[in-house]
């Protein structure tokens, strides 16, 4: 069954098709999936962003345009995007009071002993960041991601990655010394 027809079938709610999509792209979508969840999510994260995906495909199928690309490549772009939301999710709900930090020692840009208001400075900085770089800076210092990890997950290169990293310690560093 080619694209056009296999979303035309699921458009009429036939069950046959949807399954012999799961039957086909769920391996594909696993692994896109893992990818952007690798060492934040679960399996069952994992789990829930294929399924989401498919569950997305039969109450949206009309969003799909044949002439705009395969059925395989829309799949995997939707599997990635629930793979970045759930991450986001974890991410939030993972984040601990910054009060109680103990990552900020390896920031590389405080000694191993911090003053109480130097401590409430830095995460008043870290709380002011903007998105990505709040993240980014989580992930590389608390979860201890590698920024080709941090890459894959933000849609980001290595180098964009270690740029922003740099520019965040270095923004933090002046608003320690200011």
């Amino acid at each position: 069954m080619n694209d056009k027809r296999t979303i035309s079938a699921i458009r009429s709610r036939d069950e046959a098709a949807i399954h012999e999509v799961i039957r086909k792209y769920s391996k594909l979508l696993w692994s896109v999936s893992s990818s952007v969840l690798n060492n934040i999510g679960t399996a069952q994260d994992i789990e829930e962003c294929v399924a989401d995906t498919f569950i997305y495909l039969w109450e949206h199928a009309e969003k799909y345009n044949p002439e705009r690309g395969k059925l395989k490549t829309w799949l995997s772009i939707i599997a990635r995007t629930q793979a970045i939301n759930r991450c986001r999710e974890i991410t939030k709900r993972n984040t601990v009071p910054l009060a109680d930090t103990d990552f900020i020692d390896h920031l590389g840009i405080v000694d191993h002993i911090l003053k109480e208001e130097t401590r409430r400075t830095l995460i008043a900085s870290i709380n002011a960041l903007g998105e990505p770089d709040r993240e980014i800076l989580l992930r590389r210092y608390y979860y201890d991601q590698k920024p080709k990890e941090i890459a894959r997950a933000l849609d980001m290169s290595a180098k964009q990655v270690d740029n922003r990293l740099y520019q965040t310690k270095r923004k933090l560093r002046e608003a320690l010394l200011s």
